[in-house]
């Protein structure tokens, strides 16, 4: 029996009149999370990012710790208690132009890092669990970075790439937005290229490689704007459970977008979670919807997965609201309908961010272990967003060894843009360094300084740079 038509035959089980009510089922308490973090509000997906920028030079031009018109900023968060966006670097493609791609990601991470250095004490990024959870207790918005989109990623730069992002604190990515790319297909079925080229079903083989690579890294997969095809080759082929950050349920709305009750059903084997989105589009037939609306997608995940498995990702400053919700301060009406429709407040607690801490916790933990070598130290010369003059720059970083620590020289490396190249290693002046033969392209790029010891447990420290 395959794997999908297994789940269709338990969507069916779990969704009889005398099958147990999931909500009773709920898993004893909650891990690592503790008891004093029911104020804990976690939302999947927001895009505040994309709107933060210059459309022109990518630069950051809103500073999110003002009161600004986005649906998500400082004080709207703060007023709403939402101390747990996951904000992310959307892309939505430039077919053929993977370099473009990687500067618009980048771009939108550096405009993060940007508005963390001007509002350090009120929101700090993190992407551990832990670390979330200890950031929101302090009192400030633990800024999870994401990527929508991974159009950035190609058979030569992917699983580099790939880790460079979680150097910079990237908890989750999702392979497509709508269009499909070389990691699998998106929502909409087609390539963005002039033609709208039709693709071909599922995730591809570097798909796969990224896939177990995510595992390894304790990143999460986000297989929301997931055609359904790449779905269930993302759930043969991850070890890890994965978040659909802001999607649907297909019963109460048959769109593209929304996850079928087979899906939800792989997805609570899986150990995963969907966050409801708040998109009118993806929750009613009449265009508009209210956060009744939102809700009755809630009951029906929770009715087929089980309270544990069911989150929110509105998807603020990404797509239009429910008419009785104007932006992330009123997140706050969302709890108050749950308890109005029976939820107790720890379900409420659960669906409002714990069981989305939980799964990030569960990929994390099952992470490969990592042993940084301690007698090694990286520090680049270049600051975290800064702007270079030229664009063959010399990427530099000082390089200390501690006495007793031996260093590998065949390590040295300096990967810019996911593609590795030797590191020129200047034992006197204690650097590493590498120049560009060739000027780099488009506006923002990502550098790692790498060593290892001779038993290679490796140091590695990345930043963001723009060249004019």
């Amino acid at each position: 029996m395959n794997m999908k038509l297994f789940y269709i035959i338990l969507s069916i089980v779990l969704v009889l009149p005398n099958s147990t009510t999931l909500l009773s089922n709920m898993k004893g308490g909650i891990g690592m999370m503790g008891s004093n973090t029911a104020e804990i509000i976690v939302d999947g997906h927001q895009d505040a990012l994309y709107k933060s920028i210059d459309s022109e030079t990518w630069l950051p031009t809103t500073d999110l710790g003002k009161n600004t018109d986005f649906e998500v900023d400082i004080p709207k968060l703060q007023k709403g208690g939402l101390n747990v966006p996951f904000l992310a670097a959307y892309t939505p493609g430039f077919y053929g132009n993977d370099a473009r791609s990687i500067s618009h990601t980048l771009a939108q991470i550096s405009s993060l890092y940007w508005t963390e250095e001007n509002n350090a004490e009120q929101l700090q990024i993190v992407s551990h669990a832990p670390d979330i959870l200890a950031t929101a207790n302090r009192g400030k918005i633990a800024a999870v970075p994401t990527i929508e989109g991974a159009y950035s990623l190609n058979k030569e730069n992917a699983l580099e790439l790939t880790r460079q992002y979680r150097d910079l604190g990237i908890a989750v990515m999702g392979f497509t937005w709508n269009y499909s790319n070389a990691l699998g297909e998106g929502a909409d079925q087609i390539y963005d290229d002039q033609e709208k080229t039709a693709s071909s079903g599922g995730l591809t083989e570097l798909g796969a490689k990224v896939v177990k690579e995510m595992n390894k890294l304790g990143m999460a997969v986000d297989v929301s704007h997931m055609a359904e095809s790449t779905f269930w080759d993302v759930m043969e082929t991850t070890k890890a459970p994965v978040i659909a950050t802001h999607s649907g349920v297909k019963a109460l709305k048959d769109h593209q977008r929304n996850l079928t009750d087979e899906q939800l059903v792989a997805l609570k084997e899986n150990g995963g979670v969907i966050g409801i989105v708040f998109y009118p589009e993806f929750l009613t037939d009449s265009g508009g919807a209210t956060i009744s609306d939102v809700v009755d997608h809630i009951d029906h995940a929770v009715k087929i997965m089980g309270v544990d498995h069911v989150a929110i990702g509105s998807d603020f400053d990404g797509a239009e609201l429910p008419s009785d919700i104007k932006d992330s301060s009123e997140i706050g009406k969302i709890k108050e309908a749950l308890a109005e429709r029976g939820y107790s407040e720890e379900e409420v607690s659960k669906i409002m961010g714990l069981n989305t801490l939980r799964v990030l916790n569960e990929i994390q933990g099952a992470a490969d272990r990592v042993i940084r070598a301690k007698g090694i130290s990286i520090m680049p010369e270049v600051e975290m967003g800064e702007n270079l003059n030229e664009r063959t720059p010399t990427l530099t970083a000082e390089l200390k060894v501690e006495e007793g620590t031996e260093l590998d020289p065949e390590s040295l490396k300096v990967i810019v843009d996911g593609i590795p190249n030797p590191a020129t290693y200047d034992k006197k002046l204690a650097t590493i360094s590498f120049t560009p033969k060739e000027p780099l392209k488009e506006k923002f790029h990502v550098v790692t300084f790498l060593g290892a010891d001779n038993e290679g447990n490796e140091q590695r420290t990345t930043r963001i740079f723009r060249v004019e």
